[in-house]
């Protein structure tokens, strides 16, 4: 079977002249700077074309989907974002209500602007003392259904960044009783097949769609994701039309080729390579735990319920009850011993260990954190409540916020009026303000404290956070 990455090396090496695009000619020296050229092509000869696969794009996304034991694979080259755009898309017609998590990312939010949908949300339970969310409750999933029997779809994300696991496999049982599908954002969890280490895939416990970015815990190059198709509750060529729309009609070779390479990596020695890396995750997750003041984080210790399970790929160190808060702590890192964390958060900073890492890689993580757990002084905790996704009061939907006349208010001047954008801390892009809902005075509170601690507040159009757009109301 000839593999995508293996031709596209071969064709770089041979003498064929590209009066084709892309401009570069393959000519490394047209470019100021080292890139790949002789691997970036367009859809030539041989090559096949991702929005109509029918050689060897169709096999390399077949082999995607053997690995995973899922119906259908579409590969993705905007990441998970065009992924969740498409299944959105091809799930719930134009103008219709999904169940959706409040702790989605962005690109969720997106579709239900594009498609002008009405959102159902449910709010996952959290932990009110780091700030983390916990699970979705299947038995709020089933209430809901029963009190809005017009939803067309249900939209999970587990495991969420900091690693919580839902039980998806009872709310599939639930949405598949209420004849709908469930899509599961498992962009963090396309490692989870390869060792059972890890949680079960939701693509092996009843979901139609999953969706997962490759580029985030596999080898795999940035922007890279797949779709998986589980079921035949989910119209295959809805799909795979608005897969066409959300992506470039130039989908990147290398990036295609990434994901076949890593399919191929996975396949051959996959197992292999995550026994080392579970190995020395387990290793490294034992040591760290000794530390006293800047805690790892494990999932008995979250104040929540609903976490059915943890992906230990996630390294959460908390800083409550210390000296320093999550923005301290991850400067320090970055700055005295040069390691870069995934994610800031006010009370703890978030690692994604992945099956790339070495035991130095490992070794560097454990000392560092040791150093700094023993100059660490504690301090009592005030106890003070750290509400990221409080409940917000909808008012008009997305679609109607942003398309009304736009007026610009000081944010302590906003309360009690609708937001016309979003706002959310960057990473992970999960809104705490959609367009449409009531702007709070817990919510300025929030904003504030979250600037005062260094933590990047992300979607207003204003970046400094002293002004907000809101959404004029006809009477206004």
């Amino acid at each position: 079977m000839e593999r995508l990455y293996k031709k596209l090396e071969r064709y770089g090496q041979s003498d064929f002249y590209p009066f084709h695009m892309p401009g570069h000619k393959r000519n490394l020296a047209s470019s100021a700077g080292k890139f790949p050229f002789e691997r970036d092509i367009t859809e030539i000869s041989g090559f096949d074309n991702l929005h109509h696969a029918e050689g060897i794009l169709k096999e390399a996304q077949e082999n995607a989907a053997q690995l995973y034991g899922t119906r259908r694979c579409f590969f993705s080259v905007n990441g998970s974002t065009a992924a969740l755009l498409s299944a959105i898309s091809a799930c719930v017609s134009k103008g219709g209500s999904i169940l959706v998590a409040r702790n989605c990312h962005k690109a969720v939010y997106h579709a239900l602007y594009l498609r002008e949908l009405q959102p159902v949300y449910i709010y996952p339970h959290e932990d009110s003392r780091l700030g983390i969310n916990g699970g979705i409750s299947p038995s709020c999933v089933e209430r809901y259904l029963e009190e809005h029997p017009e939803v067309e779809a249900v939209l999970i994300t587990s495991p969420t960044y900091d690693g919580i696991v839902s039980n998806v496999e009872k709310i599939a049982e639930i949405a598949h009783r209420h004849e709908v599908p469930l899509i599961v954002d498992e962009a963090h969890g396309a490692h989870f097949r390869f060792s059972e280490y890890f949680p079960v895939s939701a693509a092996d416990l009843g979901a139609d769609i999953v969706i997962q970015s490759f580029h985030k815990t596999l080898p795999s190059m940035t922007q890279t994701a797949v779709l998986h198709v589980c079921s035949d509750r989910v119209d295959v060529e809805k799909v795979k039309q608005f897969m066409a729309i959300y992506q470039t009609s130039s989908p990147s070779y290398i990036l295609m080729a990434s994901i076949d390479a890593c399919v191929d990596k996975m396949q051959k020695d996959g197992q292999q390579m995550f026994r080392e890396f579970t190995f020395q995750l387990e290793k490294a997750r034992q040591r760290l735990s000794q530390c006293q003041k800047i805690q790892l984080v494990q999932p008995g210790m979250l104040d929540s319920t609903d976490v059915f399970d943890y992906d230990r790929s996630k390294l959460l160190f908390s800083t409550v009850g210390t000296s320093m808060n999550g923005h301290e702590l991850h400067a320090r890192l970055r700055d005295e011993f040069h390691i870069e964390m995934e994610m800031e958060a006010e009370n703890y900073v978030l690692g994604i260990a992945a099956v790339g890492d070495t035991e130095e890689g490992f070794e560097r993580l454990c000392s560092a954190i040791e150093k700094i757990d023993a100059e660490t002084e504690t301090e009592t905790d005030a106890g003070q409540e750290r509400i990221s996704y409080a409940k917000m009061k909808q008012v008009l939907s997305i679609a109607q916020a942003m398309d009304a006349q736009q007026r610009r208010f000081p944010l302590e001047e906003s309360i009690g009026k609708i937001s016309g954008e979003f706002a959310y801390l960057y990473p992970p892009g999960i809104p705490i303000l959609v367009p449409g809902e009531q702007i709070s005075g817990h919510l300025v509170r929030n904003v504030r404290r979250y600037m005062e601690q260094g933590l990047e507040v992300q979607g207003l159009s204003d970046s400094t956070c002293e002004t907000i757009c809101v959404a004029a109301r006809k009477e206004e």
